[in-house]
Formats: C-alpha cells, structure tokens, sequence
C-alpha cells in the first residue's frame, strides 16, 4: 500500500509540475501512468479533481495574466462541440479519430518548429476561435482531450508563457468542474476517488508553485518550442 501510494504522488508531482509550468498535459502524464496502480475509472475523476485544484490556484494567482476574453469564447464554442464529441465516442471509431488528430498535431508542431513563418494572430479572432474552441469541445467530450486546440490557439497569439499558463486555466477550471460534475451524476466519483485524491493534496501545492516559478523564468522563443515538442509528443501518444 505504501508503495502505491508513493508511485502516485510522484506520478501526480510531476503531472502537475508540467501543468502547472506549461499550462497543459498533465492528464495525458496522469492518466496512463496511474492505471498502473489503480483503475481507470479512479484514475480518470482522480486527474480532473487536481485539474479542478490547479486551475483553480492559478487563476486566483494570476488572474491579471488571462485573456478573458479568449477564454470566454473558447469556453463557450467548447460547448458546442461537446455533444459531437458524445456523439464520437458511442458512435465513433475511436483508433480512427484518435489518429487523424494525432497526425495533425504532429504536422503542425513539426511545422512551427522548423519554419521561420508561422502563422499568427494580431488580435482575437472569432473564426479561429471557434474553430479551437469546437474541435476542443469535440475531443474533450469524446476523449477528455481538450488541450491541443487551445494550445494551437495560445500558439497563434504569440501569448507570453505566463498569459498562455493563466489563460489556459481560464478554460480549465469550468471545463473540469462541468466533468467532475458529469463523473458525480454517473457514480464515478467514489470516496475512494475522494481518498486518493486529499493523499496527493501534499504532491500538488508545492508543485503547483514550482511551476509557476519555472514559468516566469521561461524566454517566449524557449516556451514555445517546449509547447511545440510537448505537442508532437501528445500527437504520438495517440498514434500509439
């Protein structure tokens, strides 16, 4: 029991020390690192618990850093997409769709970090919005995996790596909170869950700000091709 949980705090420290320092993957760290000690269907509300908890402190700590603006309409074009999403992962072949994203995220990374003229974004734009927003919808609801589109997004926008960090969180917070309330409806979130979850509390705040110092010692150039490799290493997760 002892060693179980061991290897989950540090599965958990580190998740969150990514999350914390990028603004995103922790649950693709999570997830298929601690199936390896407990059951999916604890592992999965587990991961979306310290989303909560993460996002969260990082919104409180920084809020002068979000573009709410952004967030307020990839939240909402989220929303959209989530019932395709539903749609895909009873209806969908999810090899399929879990590949055609995973090639496409490797394509773009590949392409931001070996060309000069990448495409960007002076301001806010509700074409490009939507399209992040829905496609975040769309996976989220389907396989709880919302990141990469709004990361593309962040990418677009040259945001610095502290707005990127906080702006990301804008969007996590209630994109977790409507899912932790999802996995209550659904009975996954069981005092086990519950369990786990107050034991990791001591991995998570240290972790959580030694991310954020990590952070703010990041240069725009260094950040954004560590969110480039970060992207291509999530593509191949996926083809795998």
């Amino acid at each position: 029991m002892e060693f179980v949980t061991l290897g989950i705090l540090a599965i958990i420290f580190i998740a969150t020390l990514v999350r914390s320092t990028f603004g995103f993957g922790e649950s693709l760290i999570a997830v298929p690192l601690l199936i390896f000690f407990v059951p999916i269907d604890v592992a999965v509300p587990l991961s979306v618990l310290i989303s909560i908890v993460i996002a969260g402190i990082v919104v409180v700590q920084d809020r002068k850093e979000i573009h709410f603006n952004s967030a307020k309409w990839l939240i909402l074009f989220a929303f959209l997409g989530i019932p395709i999403g539903l749609f895909l992962l009873i209806y969908g072949n999810e090899q399929f769709v879990k590949s055609v994203l995973g090639i496409f995220i490797i394509l773009y990374a590949t392409y931001s970090l070996f060309s000069s003229n990448t495409f960007k974004l002076q301001s806010d734009n509700k074409i490009w919005l939507f399209i992040c927003g829905f496609l975040s919808g769309i996976f989220g609801g389907a396989y709880g995996i919302n990141g990469p589109p709004l990361v593309i997004y962040g990418n677009m926008r040259r945001w610095s790596p502290k707005h990127f960090r906080a702006t990301l969180q804008a969007y996590f917070l209630p994109a977790s909170i409507l899912g932790m309330i999802g996995y209550w409806y659904k009975g996954l979130w069981t005092p086990v869950v519950t369990e786990y979850f107050l034991l990791s509390i001591p991995a998570v705040i240290p972790a959580i700000f030694l991310g954020r110092y990590l952070n703010r010692r990041l240069r725009g150039d260094t950040f954004l091709k560590y969110v480039y490799l970060g992207l291509a290493l999530i593509g191949i997760l996926l083809l795998i």
